[in-house]
C-alpha cells in the first residue's frame, strides 16, 4: 500500500492510496531529512557493535545497518556516516569484528554510541584476539570480517566485507535480539508470546 509521507509519516484521512501517491508526488518532489528519519524510525534494525584495531588503540561503534549480502562468497554490508569518529580507523583497517547484540546487551549498544573515549574504558569487558582485533566479552555471536570495500554513498560510506570467521556459542540461556526501533533499543518478542 502506498501512502503520502509527511514529516510525521502519516496519511491524510479519507484519501485513497492512489490519491495519496499522487499527492506525495505533487507536494513533495524531494524527501526531506525529517521525512526520511521519521519513516525509517518505523523500520527496526538489528544492533551490532563493530570493533577494530588502530595505531592509537581499539576503536568501535554501534551500527544498525549490518545485513547479509551474499552466501557465496560470504559477504555482509553496513554503513557508517562520513563524520563518525571511527571512520578514519575503519578506512585504514584490514579487518574488524561485528558483534551481534542480544537484548541483555543494550548497555553495550549505548556505550559504543556515545563518547569514543569511554567505549573501551572497562578493560575487563574486552580483549584482543590473536589476529589483533578487540572482541567484547559475553557476545554470543560475532563475525570477523576482512577485504573491506568502502563505497561513498551520500553522507555515509557503504562498507562491503567478506566474512572470514564466525564465532557462534550455543545458547546457554534464552536470548532475544536487540533492535533499534522508534529511536530506542528494544527486545523482540516472538508472535506467540505477544
Amino acid at each position: 500500500m502506498t501512502f503520502h509521507v509527511s514529516a510525521h509519516c502519516s496519511a491524510t484521512a479519507g484519501e485513497t492510496p492512489a490519491r495519496q501517491a499522487e499527492a506525495a508526488v505533487e507536494s513533495s518532489p524531494t524527501v526531506t531529512p525529517e521525512q526520511y528519519r521519521g519513516a525509517f524510525r518505523r523500520h527496526p534494525g538489528g544492533v551490532v557493535v563493530i570493533t577494530m584495531s588502530s595505531p592509537s588503540g581499539p576503536v568501535g561503534f554501534t551500527a544498525t545497518s549490518f545485513v547479509s549480502l551474499s552466501l557465496d562468497p560470504p559477504l555482509a554490508s553496513f554503513n557508517i556516516t562520513h563524520v563518525s569518529s571511527s571512520i578514519a580507523a575503519l578506512s585504514a583497517a584490514s579487518s574488524a569484528i561485528v558483534h551481534v547484540l542480544s537484548d541483555d546487551q543494550a548497555h553495550l549498544a549505548a556505550r559504543f554510541a556515545r563518547d569514543a573515549a569511554q567505549r573501551f574504558a572497562d578493560l575487563s569487558s574486552w580483549s584482543l584476539l590473536p589476529t589483533g582485533e578487540p572482541v567484547l566479552h559475553g557476545t554470543r555471536t560475532w563475525f570477523r570480517i576482512g577485504d573491506l570495500v568502502h563505497i561513498p554513498a551520500g553522507d555515509s560510506v557503504l562498507v562491503i566485507a567478506r566474512i572470514v570467521a564466525i564465532h557462534c556459542e550455543a545458547d546457554a540461556r534464552p536470548s532475544r535480539p536487540l533492535v533499534y526501533h522508534e529511536g530506542r533499543f528494544q527486545a523482540v518478542a516472538p508472535l506467540d508470546e505477544a
